[in-house]
């Protein structure tokens, strides 16, 4: 039979038990611009690198969300379905954060976006799963923690890692470079995840076209700046001219 009849639905599996929806949901975070993280025993950092929609407009959208002081999040895939797991994990971090006075855990945090993410793949109302995959970073008492959601609901942590296009160049890069990580000061995390994006990348990057966001001990998080990604940037050149 044509897969036509198997993909109208995410209830609907196929004779060789495949469920084509959360494949194409998957497929379009493969196609997503590249997201990075690396954690250090202090700190986490995401990278992401953004894109114009069209190539008359000089906008780049946002890949890389403050979430909370102690969380951020960067997503791959389907922008709008980014922004409203985002607002969802903001909304949820304000109201423990108003009811308990605390932090929001981390990885109870992750479970309830899994949670949220299997609904959509339970419900025949639910037209498609989210199309979006997230990179979540954060601090909290259990110390850093940086994790990747699916659009199946599967999540996984990580010391290291990269999705999104051309992913697999930074995924070697930042597995050769593993066992320096856990011992990294905040600026050299950031220094070497840039250096995977710019292994990965076929265009100039820069302070214009990367989001870069910081979480970690004793700090809240941040997003950087356009002259501190470019000055983090020369640092990494000067060194590559000197080597």
């Amino acid at each position: 039979m044509q897969k036509s009849l198997y993909d109208q639905s995410t209830l609907t599996w196929s004779p060789q038990g495949r469920l084509y929806q959360v494949e194409y949901a998957m497929e379009a975070v493969n196609q997503g611009n590249l997201l990075i993280g690396a954690k250090s025993n202090t700190h986490v950092v995401l990278i992401g690198f953004k894109t114009a929609p069209n190539e008359k407009l000089s906008y780049f959208p946002e890949k890389l969300f403050k979430v909370s002081n102690h969380i951020g999040i960067g997503i791959a895939g389907l922008t709008p379905d980014g922004r409203l797991l985002y607002q969802y994990m903001k909304n949820q971090c304000l109201n423990y954060n108003y009811t308990f006075n605390a932090d929001y855990p981390i990885e109870k945090l992750v479970n309830k976006i899994a949670e949220k993410s299997q609904l959509k793949t339970q419900r025949g109302e639910s037209k498609r799963p989210y199309g979006v995959g997230l990179l979540i970073a954060g601090f909290d008492r259990t110390g850093p923690r940086l994790f990747r959601t699916c659009p199946s609901a599967n999540f996984y942590e990580y010391n290291c890692v990269a999705i999104g296009s051309r992913c697999q160049a930074a995924t070697s890069f930042l597995e050769n470079n593993m066992e320096k990580l856990p011992n990294m000061s905040k600026d050299d995390l950031i220094k070497i995840a840039l250096e995977a994006t710019k292994k990965a990348e076929d265009v100039k990057v820069n302070g214009n076209n990367l989001d870069v966001i910081i979480v970690g001990k004793d700090e809240t998080t941040k997003l950087l700046s356009i002259e501190e990604i470019d000055n983090y940037l020369k640092e990494i050149d000067n060194k590559m001219d000197l080597s």
